[in-house]
């Protein structure tokens, strides 16, 4: 990290990272603008739930939806 982005005495960090939660919602957001992006990603998701992995990839999917933690 350098300039401003550089956490400064005080701040947060860990769980509280101000700068990091910043500079993500920021990458975010600029991707979400971008629709050529979006798109393609929607396509490799479409592509992989397609593929070998699809079975597992729903079986994630209805895990996380019950809300439970996962057990390893």
């Amino acid at each position: 990290m350098a300039g401003s982005d550089t956490p400064k005495a005080g701040q947060l960090q860990g769980e509280g990272d101000y700068v990091s939660a910043e500079r993500y919602q920021k990458a975010q957001t600029e991707f979400a603008k971008d629709r050529g992006k979006v798109e393609q990603k929607a396509k490799e998701a479409e592509d992989a739930l397609d593929g070998p992995e699809g079975a597992e990839l729903e079986r994630a999917r209805e895990e996380s939806a019950k809300g439970e933690p996962r057990r390893h």
